[in-house]
């Protein structure tokens, strides 16, 4: 039986039909989508779907020639069942009717200090907020640790209606690259779009730079709501092209001015271990905050949050906030001891954002600063040499060892890695995490530092298919509790 995917999009958003991705979750009469995946094709669950009782099939034109479906289940051809997902989704939560606020923040680094940082000041203004995000799916009366960075499109919809239906006036969420591509957030209301910034990663997955940056480009190019309040980062070379298609937009940055455009820009009147003091200014107006935070990046994340801010109608006085948030799990975490060391968790993965906070460090004036780091296995191969000149150019010492290796051999993605420290003044090599965490410790002195970047929030290591349990953070309070 063959029905037009208009008539189904009625009977979902009329009926509440349940819609289904996973062929193990189908019961009687739920639409099953068989989306086209990395590693499985869903289109080869389509007999379980239908034997567990599906009332709809939602498949590309050719997945279904040749199957027999019994009287009663309904066959919907699609070219692009990524985009009947979430068209499906969205006329079953109804999240085109009512939502809450959502705004969306990209780019490779800073994503989750930004997010953190508008939740703060939003919860702090008496505002309802939910975060879906690198660390949690969380809003008020519910929190669960977050598989992806961005949902797949019908739990990002169910989710964002579960928001709504709680009180959630503003939904902040973190977008990934991935999620753009596979249309993850198709459909979805965004009132507000962020740009921090574009470095190298994820080349496993894209091709070039190029369509790295087409894939970001599209939360402010290609989803909903043209009129969206969006704000760029003018500092960074992706953000300016990004501005060239986006006339509308505000950019914000630290470094120079844009003849002709409406620009917030920021002055760093002094970064010390204390904390920020930044000065902005916008179209004549100017005004101050301080903040914990410490380094250039975080600076530029501030930042992003008042332009962001600023063009949804927020004022500046609400800024004062910024001075009692102190910082998100994992990202340059300070670890505290009973030996007074400088211990510093930080979920750097990318040469770009292991820079930024080794930069960060060395400008707070410490005497060495130690870097334990490694690369993640199954993941862009020619990022793990820059992650070594990195470590290079700022670090004193480099401890190289394992990240996630997944299904690489550790010593494999060593050996990718050791040809960028060849400058480094000193170098360890110790595969096993938690043996380098000790040699790091062993070799601070007083006034040093030690950055142990790579997995921030992380509470595991992937080694094959397996995650098991594994903290930086306990593992530096393990070992320095037992000296």
């Amino acid at each position: 039986m063959e029905k037009d995917f208009a008539a189904l999009l009625a009977d979902v958003r009329a009926r509440k039909i349940d819609i289904r991705v996973d062929s193990r979750q189908v019961q009687s009469g739920d639409v099953f989508v068989a989306i086209p995946g990395v590693n499985e094709d869903g289109a080869r669950f389509i007999p379980m779907a239908v034997a567990a009782g599906a009332g709809s099939i939602v498949c590309r034109p050719d997945a279904f020639a040749g199957m027999e479906l019994p009287a009663g289940c309904a066959v919907i051809a699609h070219e692009e069942p990524r985009t009947a997902l979430w068209q499906l989704a969205q006329a079953r939560y109804e999240t085109d009717i009512a939502a809450p606020f959502v705004i969306g923040v990209t780019g490779t680094n800073g994503k989750t200090t930004t997010a953190y940082l508008l939740e703060h000041l939003l919860g702090a203004m008496g505002y309802k907020t939910g975060v879906l995000g690198t660390v949690s799916y969380r809003w008020p009366s519910y929190s669960e640790a977050a598989p992806l960075t961005t949902p797949d499109a019908l739990r990002v919809h169910s989710m964002l209606a579960q928001m709504r239906d709680a009180g959630v006036t503003h939904a902040i969420m973190e977008v990934s690259s991935h999620a753009l591509e596979q249309y993850r957030v198709g459909g979805v209301p965004f009132g507000g779009a962020i740009f921090s910034n574009l470095t190298q990663d994820h080349l496993d997955f894209h091709p070039s730079m190029e369509s790295y940056f087409a894939a970001k480009a599209r939360l402010f190019l290609e989803l909903p709501k043209a009129d969206k309040a969006a704000v760029i980062n003018s500092d960074d070379p992706w953000g300016r092209k990004l501005l060239e298609l986006c006339p509308q937009a505000l950019a914000f940055g630290l470094q120079g001015v844009l003849p002709g455009r409406r620009q917030l820009r920021g002055e760093i009147l002094s970064s010390t271990t204390a904390g920020t003091h930044l000065r902005m200014t916008l179209e004549g107006k100017s005004w101050e905050i301080r903040s914990p935070l410490v380094g250039a990046f975080n600076a530029a994340n501030l930042m992003a949050v008042q332009a962001l801010c600023v063009e949804i109608g927020i004022e500046p006085e609400a800024f004062s906030h910024f001075s009692d948030f102190y910082g998100v799990s994992g990202r340059l975490e300070r670890i505290p001891n009973p030996d007074g060391m400088d211990v510093f968790v930080d979920y750097a993965h990318t040469p770009d954002a292991l820079i930024n906070v080794l930069k960060a460090l060395r400008g707070a004036g410490f005497k060495r600063i130690i870097t334990v780091f490694g690369c993640g296995g199954n993941r862009d191969r020619s990022k793990r040499p820059l992650m070594g000149q990195a470590v290079a150019r700022y670090a004193d010492v480099a401890v190289v060892t394992s990240d996630n290796p997944r299904q690489e051999d550790p010593a494999a993605i060593i050996e990718d890695i050791m040809p960028g420290v060849t400058e480094a003044q000193q170098v360890v090599v110790e595969a096993d995490r938690r043996k380098a965490t000790e040699r790091a410790l062993s070799l601070m002195h007083p006034g040093d530092a030690l950055l142990i970047a790579g997995k921030g929030h992380e509470d595991y290591q992937i080694i094959g298919l397996t995650k098991h349990p594994y903290s930086d953070q306990d593992t530096v309070r393990e070992i320095l509790q037992c000296k």
